[in-house]
């Protein structure tokens, strides 16, 4: 019988030191910006009562992290990468201060949010291609699968606690009470990146210029395996995100407070962790790229649920659905950009993929305000989801090298069919 924490069973990846702390530093960030994320949502709204107000939260992150985000990426191949995640989550730390400060001093021009979540999403833009990028180098090839999992796990786990959390503090002490605890959050991820012992130094000898940041979108270019997924996760969510809008699904659709906010926003990492958790001991098997699009059109029906539903608990359900079914996506992304990207471009791949996650997200965030304010939320999330399940049929016919990917696990260890093998591709 293999042992409890054995080669090959699914927690064997704590066996390695610096893969736990890291872990620890990334769920602590992780609470930190959920629990930020209901009290800026509710504290806006209340505010503005605008859709187009809460739009603007997803922009005023996307702008900044757009812009910055490939130079993050050249960056992260060119430094210490635990370096710079210590510096950005120092950044994140004095962010939570700030919204602090402007709660405490009943400051009333939504403008300071704004600014506050501009620097927040450039932070954001160095954190995401480094951390990206350090998962491979904490655990060894064979354990890489599971890794991903795990940091999927981790992930949505904090998601799920983070916006109940947040709304319970909000109830409870208000917003400072909210921002307080992401500040100590946010110093408890300092102190655990900072006891990292890996140190990753150059993985790139390439020159700083622009040709060098732009490699990430050459690589992909010749990967379409891992272009059409990075994609296909861009358009789906872009189109079926409803995140900005639930403040206002909360109070005006569902008739509920900041507990029901936290209970809506918890509830797609419900259902992505309760995935996350079975692919981390039980892995996706065969076919995994029809998988992935069969999970996304789930999400864009669960989605069109939730849309439609005027009781709370079916809306709850419809957001569990709809995370559950991302979460494979999730995973599928994820291992190919893993073990598809050498280590001397894993930043900058990371960085464009990234990019498209803050498009899918943020500036799915503005769409959906956008729309709201001129249709109405239901319309909003209706047309989205709607959008979600015509790009589910549109990549899986552009992309049929997605559709024929079969096993991840025999992935990990050969060149996808029909791609160029990860150390032929050119790193300039």
């Amino acid at each position: 019988m293999a042992s409890p924490t054995g080669p090959s069973h699914p927690l064997s990846v704590f066996r390695h030191r610096d893969f736990r702390l890291y872990q620890l530093a990334r769920l602590c960030a992780v609470l930190a910006v959920q629990i930020e994320s209901v009290a800026i949502g509710w504290q806006v709204y209340e505010m503005t009562g605008s859709a187009l107000a809460l739009g603007y939260t997803g922009l005023a992150q996307f702008v900044p992290f757009f812009a910055f985000a490939l130079i993050g990426g050249q960056l992260a191949d060119r430094v210490d990468r635990r370096a710079i995640l210590v510096v950005c989550q120092a950044v994140m730390l004095v962010c939570s201060l700030l919204l602090l400060v402007f709660s405490l001093g009943h400051i009333q021009d939504v403008r300071f949010v704004y600014g506050v979540l501009m620097l927040f999403g450039t932070a954001r833009a160095f954190y995401a291609p480094a951390g990206s990028a350090l998962t491979p180098r904490l655990v060894p090839a064979e354990d890489l699968t599971r890794a991903v999992a795990i940091n999927s796990t981790s992930w949505q786990v904090a998601t799920i606690a983070g916006p109940a959390v947040g709304g319970l503090l909000y109830g409870w002490a208000g917003a400072e009470g909210a921002y307080i605890g992401s500040a100590s959050l946010c110093a408890l991820s300092v102190l655990w990146t900072v006891s990292l012992k890996v140190r990753t130094g150059r993985s790139s000898n390439s020159s700083f210029s622009v040709e060098s940041v732009l490699a990430g979108f050459r690589f992909l270019r010749r990967q379409r395996v891992l272009l059409g997924s990075i994609t296909l996760d861009l358009f789906a969510v872009l189109f079926g995100g409803a995140v900005a809008l639930l403040p206002i699904y909360a109070r005006d659709v569902l008739h509920t407070g900041p507990w029901g906010m936290g209970l809506l926003r918890s509830a797609p990492a419900l259902g992505a962790a309760a995935v996350a958790v079975v692919l981390a001991s039980r892995p996706l098997g065969r076919r995994a790229g029809w998988k992935m699009f069969i999970s996304v059109g789930i999400f864009g029906l669960a989605t069109l649920a939730f849309g439609l539903s005027r009781w709370l608990p079916l809306s709850v359900v419809a957001l569990v659905v709809a995370g559950a079914a991302d979460m494979v996506s999730v995973v599928v992304r994820g291992t190919l950009e893993m073990v598809a990207t050498p280590d001397e471009m894993r930043g900058r791949v990371g960085a464009v993929n990234m990019m498209c996650v803050g498009a899918s997200n943020e500036l799915g965030e503005f769409r959906a305000g956008a729309f709201a304010e001129h249709l109405g939320p239901v319309a909003a999330v209706v047309s989205g989801a709607l959008g979600t399940l015509v790009v589910v049929a549109l990549w899986a016919t552009a992309f049929p090298e997605l559709r024929r990917v079969d096993d991840l696990e025999q992935a990990a260890r050969e060149p996808l069919p029909g791609e160029e093998p990860p150390a032929a591709a050119s790193a300039h």
